[in-house]
């Protein structure tokens, strides 16, 4: 298959890359901002499989403008279509809502929710019959779910790319493309110390990244325009 994921420098999309490398014979390319870790991650993915052809693109997905511009020349570049595309990338701010600035919220919003709406946009053209659209969102954007001090603009970030899935799911339904979201709930990544400063986690990004490309690669028969809460503990 022919695989994409954002956010693939570290934490779960780091490890879930990992896992995609080694469960066959796919095509990975990995966006993220930081060039260095990319290369950590290539060869992490050969360590796991040696056959591993992994692509790491380094581009800021804050940079909106450049998504179709720049970034999915890139990807077509290196791949003609898309199998599964992970919108893992993400930024939080947490920050009294009385203090956010409109920079925080603008941030916020262009990274969690422009950014892979965006890249879906622009990569529709593209995808395989039977393509499969995985946004990875947080229980804070989980309607009915416990809500935290400080992380407002976070949380509605999360939320407006779950509803996302949904309605894509309902527009393209005739399509064979399928798109999920996962809601994650508390696990042992920066973001997570950022979140909540002094707290444990039960899992780690391992736990998860395996999570993801498991239900990446093999899950997208079973669910359609479904948000799904992954959580054992929030926080």
């Amino acid at each position: 298959m022919n695989i994409v994921i954002t956010g693939a420098s570290k934490g779960i999309g780091f490890e879930a890359a990992k896992h995609l490398a080694a469960a066959g014979d796919h095509t990975i390319v990995a966006i993220a901002r930081n060039e260095e870790n990319l290369k950590q991650l290539k060869n992490a993915c050969l360590h796991e499989n040696i056959r591993a052809r992994v692509f790491p693109i380094p581009f800021d997905l804050g940079v909106l403008n450049g998504i179709e511009a720049l970034l999915v020349k890139q990807i077509l570049a290196v791949i003609p279509n898309v199998d599964i595309l992970i919108n893992n990338a993400g930024v939080l701010v947490n920050r009294p809502f009385a203090d956010t600035t409109i920079e925080d919220i603008q941030e916020t919003i262009s990274t969690n929710y422009l950014a892979p709406s965006l890249l879906i946009k622009a990569l529709l053209p593209h995808l395989t019959s039977g393509a499969h659209v995985v946004n990875i969102a947080s229980m804070g954007g989980f309607q009915g779910s416990a809500k935290f001090a400080g992380l407002s603009a976070y949380s509605a970030a999360k939320g407006a790319i779950a509803i996302l899935t949904e309605c894509l799911a309902e527009e393209y339904k005739g399509s064979g493309f399928r798109f999920n979201c996962l809601a994650f709930g508390a696990v042992n990544t920066e973001m997570f110390q950022q979140a909540f400063p002094g707290h444990t986690a039960p899992l780690e990004a391992a736990d998860m990244g395996k999570f993801v490309a498991d239900f990446a690669l093999n899950q997208a028969r079973y669910f359609n325009g479904k948000v799904i809460p992954v959580s054992s503990t929030t926080p």
